[in-house]
């Protein structure tokens, strides 16, 4: 298990410190002059104090010796990768090699809060702490070679999530884990479904996820939430090729294990299926006349993330979002009064409420209750400051940076929505032990006397948030 642990672990403790370095304008022979000498594979460069690109061996076989360069006329600047992809010190081992995956590199610059050179960590340095590991799980489905692979690979994931749970791993990583590794198997998915029945698709397409998926923020009964935005240009041919992939590739993904979406928020579905212009009017119309049925749908699209495919076609749409909305925040302030709807089950005396009877009698709805007040009011403030990248901890963070959340207030927000999210979690992982259905329900029976206080101050921080949105956002001067 502490082997386990050591995947999230800072990045700064397993970096190689000792990093060469050279400079945009030094010679390309020197550099490989110095490479040869420290018997090293690559060089960062470095550009006013901060790390501007990387050369490689691989970039001098690649762009010099099979184009038939002359190496002795070329500067590093001529043939480094840039931009470069960096890693934060503070950020988890996991995250490195999830980026490292995802990107098919084999190398991280690391660099601190300024974006200063701090170090390197590479593929192998990751290989040496453990074979069986999340990270041998991410080379397991780059290599499946079939769906029932993917089935299997499922399943493994939900045990090394059952593994993990309870070990003193942030939560917040472990939901990003879940989420990462869902995330290496669609992409996989979709790489067999193309290599084997549909390479005549046309690459005018992105694929993306919304809701708690788009924000990496999955537990383990998570449902799909997802679309397809196509080109304008494609031809009718294209078009209906498109449609065929998309319903094998959901019915694909709910024989892995992935359960469907009861509302039908699914590519393989015409309403989520849709050219660029057509995803405009749609969303247009949402934003412009927020219905309470458009509010929620529209509130869930707009974490929309690309999964797979061209990520322009998402940005485009997005970037008409944030024009709308900045006309007219009648939407904005609707989703925020949604959020404002859900009240933390406390009573007058401040008791936590429960069920009185049915099948949840004596539990809570941790969702309801709190999580989604946090995740939907972060994410107003987030649309209003044009801060919706990432996770609602990311998106706190952005908030903090532009002085819309004060620095005590996040924290104690982030505390709050992160021992929800843990129960949440636990609550899924118990059912699952017990091999039964996984719910948003929790039994308070079931904390001690210190989860139940945690519970109420993060409940009682919920309350406090929803009147900040109430004032921020000027809810009074609503009508219902």
């Amino acid at each position: 298990m502490a082997e386990d642990n050591q995947f999230f672990r800072a990045v700064r403790d397993f970096c190689q410190r000792d990093v060469v370095t050279c400079a945009p304008g030094d010679s390309l022979v020197d550099a490989v002059g110095t490479m040869r000498s420290k018997n090293i594979s690559s060089i960062v460069v470095i550009s006013d104090g901060k790390p501007h690109g990387i050369f490689t061996d691989r970039d001098l076989r690649n762009k010099v010796v099979a184009q038939g360069r002359t190496p002795t006329e070329l500067t590093v600047a001529d043939i480094m990768h840039s931009p470069l992809t960096v890693i934060g010190e503070d950020d988890v081992l996991y995250e490195a090699l999830y980026r490292m995956s995802r990107q098919k590199i084999h190398r991280l610059v690391v660099v601190d809060d300024a974006g200063m050179l701090t170090g390197i960590i590479t593929d192998t340095d990751i290989l040496r702490l453990q074979a069986h590991s999340p990270h041998q799980l991410i080379l397991d489905i780059e290599k499946a070679a079939s769906i029932d692979d993917l089935r299997g690979l499922h399943a493994r994931i939900q045990h090394l999530v059952l593994h993990l749970s309870g070990t003193g791993i942030a939560i917040r990583d472990l939901v990003k884990l879940i989420a990462n590794l869902n995330d290496q198997v669609l992409i996989r998915l979709i790489g067999l479904l193309r290599a084997e029945k549909y390479p005549d698709l046309t690459d005018g397409f992105a694929f993306v996820v919304m809701g708690s998926e788009g924000r990496s923020e999955q537990t383990l009964s998570t449902d799909q939430d997802n679309a397809i935005v196509y080109d304008d240009a494609l031809g009718a041919d294209e078009i209906a090729r498109l449609e065929a992939f998309s319903v094998e590739l959901i019915d694909s993904l709910i024989s892995i294990g992935v359960p469907p979406c009861p509302g039908g928020i699914m590519a393989k579905n015409a309403a989520w299926r849709r050219s660029l212009a057509d995803w405009k009017q749609t969303l247009n119309r949402w934003l412009t006349t927020p219905t309470p049925e458009h509010v929620m749908t529209g509130s869930m699209f707009m974490d929309l993330r690309t999964l797979y495919g061209r990520d322009d076609l998402v940005q485009n749409l997005r970037d008409q979002a944030f024009r709308t909305m900045s006309k007219d925040q009648g939407f904005l302030m609707r989703m925020a009064q949604n959020m404002t709807n859900f009240l933390p089950p406390l009573n007058w005396l401040g008791r936590i409420k429960v069920e009185k009877s049915g099948p949840h009698r004596g539990k809570v709805d941790i969702k309801k209750a709190g999580i989604f007040a946090i995740t939907d009011g972060i994410k107003a403030l987030a649309i209003e400051t044009r801060q919706l990248d990432g996770s609602t901890h990311d998106r706190m963070e952005a908030l903090v940076a532009a002085k819309v959340l004060k620095p005590g207030d996040a924290a104690d927000l982030r505390a709050s929505f992160d021992f929800m999210v843990k129960l949440r979690l636990r609550g899924h992982v118990e059912a699952l032990r017990a091999d039964a259905t996984p719910t948003n329900y929790i039994s308070l029976e079931l904390l001690n006397a210190m989860e139940k206080g945690e519970l109420k101050l993060a409940l009682e921080g919920v309350a406090r948030f929803q009147s900040f949105i109430k004032h921020h956002f000027n809810l009074q001067l609503l009508r219902n």
